[in-house]
């Protein structure tokens, strides 16, 4: 088995919105005080990933984009368990859109080569726009599966467990593929010592554009198809207004009142 992750370097979530800053001239979101971090579901697609490698052997390639990318965050899956890493690094790359962020990705598959599986999480959470994963299997012309809890692999077809609203379906799908990880795959494993020692000799594999040869009109910010038109931090403002009354009875009709007049029935 031939798989390859595709992983993303975010602005880590569980940070407390006081390190969140808006650019609003650019639409960027910055953080200030607070490291980035391996997008979680991606952790869940390395995880899905390691699972079949222990099952059916074979390699793990882990593929990222962006610029700027810390090592020591994008060799997390290294750590964990994978076998190689390529970065796709330049500032070409960054500010781009699901879509051009997916061609850049399925560029990168092609120069990698033989693959049978390629994992994704489900959306990453700086967007949660979950489109990355179809859109690269689309520009692949492969099949696709989102939202896989379970993933087991024999004759050279996957058969998938996909969460729904009511519960799970069960597909099957030839190899090869694109499969869309969420977090009912199970918890992503602690790194060890062992692997993280081992992680640290692994040097990546880091290409241009031109190395995989996509012209730079095409990804990144240059090749978007979704503009924002607008990026703010929401404002949550609450106000407090008391019914008067000289008694009960008096200070819940006029209660009722208030609430009439707010619509809140």
């Amino acid at each position: 088995m031939n798989i390859i992750v595709c992983v993303k370097q975010v602005i880590d979530p569980e940070a407390p919105p006081s390190s969140f800053k808006i650019d609003a001239a650019n639409n960027k979101a910055e953080m200030k005080g607070a490291p980035p971090v391996l997008d979680p579901y991606g952790e869940y697609a390395v995880e899905a990933s390691l699972k079949i490698k222990e099952a059916k052997g074979g390699k793990v390639t882990v593929l990222s984009l962006g610029s700027g990318l810390m090592r020591e965050v994008v060799k997390k899956p290294l750590a964990m368990g994978a076998d190689a890493l390529v970065l796709l690094e330049d500032e070409a790359f960054t500010a781009g859109d699901s879509w051009s962020t997916a061609g850049a990705l399925a560029a990168a598959v092609k120069k990698i080569g033989q693959y049978d599986l390629i994992l994704c999480g489900r959306e990453a959470s700086d967007t949660n726009a979950g489109q990355t994963g179809p859109a690269i299997a689309e520009v692949l012309g492969v099949p696709c599966v989102t939202l896989a809890r379970k993933i087991e692999i024999a004759d050279g077809k996957a058969k998938i467990e996909r969460v729904t609203s009511g519960g799970y379906d069960i597909v099957e799908v030839p190899l090869p593929a694109v499969v869309t990880v969420s977090n009912e795959i199970g918890e992503p494993r602690y790194p060890t010592i062992k692997g993280i020692m081992a992680a640290k000799k692994i040097e990546p594999v880091v290409w241009k554009p031109a190395d995989i040869g996509i012209d730079t009109s095409k990804i990144g910010a240059a090749g978007r198809r979704l503009k924002i038109s607008r990026l703010f931090q929401p404002i949550h403002e609450g106000k407090c207004e008391l019914a008067a009354g000289e008694t009960p009875e008096e200070l819940a009709a006029n209660l009722a009142l208030k609430l009439r007049e707010a619509k809140a029935f």
